[in-house]
């Protein structure tokens, strides 16, 4: 008698690697699409939390005694720097700070279409703003 094989024959193998080379090609784009989508919404937290963090950081700049507008502008503007933000616009309420100003807002104005890396022409007229709002913490001496 004589002994069956259980292997496939090779035509069965043909056919199967064609099937994966087909399965393979209508996955791909959506992989990518997928893969490439994480990146940008990853850029797009990124810039989120970095100009969140801009803003809170310029305005305890501007807050601490001697603070200026123009040393909280600096500080978020080096913030920003670190992840690369371009064309952001940073405003700082009031422009004149003495000791006597009761509160600083900062406020970051990022243009997404600027800022992304794969898909920059869906979100061209799209800006992020992040603001920030501190109170002037104050001693009264003379106790």
């Amino acid at each position: 008698m004589r002994k069956q094989t259980t292997q496939p024959s090779l035509k069965k193998q043909a056919n199967r690697r064609g099937a994966v080379t087909v399965e393979f090609a209508l996955m791909l784009p959506v992989a990518m699409m997928l893969t490439l989508g994480l990146v940008e919404f990853s850029r797009v937290n990124m810039i989120r939390n970095t100009a969140q963090n801009a803003a809170y950081e310029g305005a305890r700049q501007a807050i601490i005694p001697g603070g200026t507008a123009s040393s909280a502008e600096a500080k978020a503007n080096e913030i920003l720097a670190i992840v690369r933000t371009k064309n952001a616009t940073v405003n700082i309420s009031p422009s004149t700070i003495n000791n006597s100003t009761p509160e600083i807002t900062v406020t970051i104005s990022v243009p997404l279409g600027d800022n992304m890396w794969i898909t920059p022409k869906y979100v061209s007229n799209t800006t992020m703003v992040k603001k920030c709002t501190l109170t002037r913490e104050s001693t009264q001496s003379g106790f």
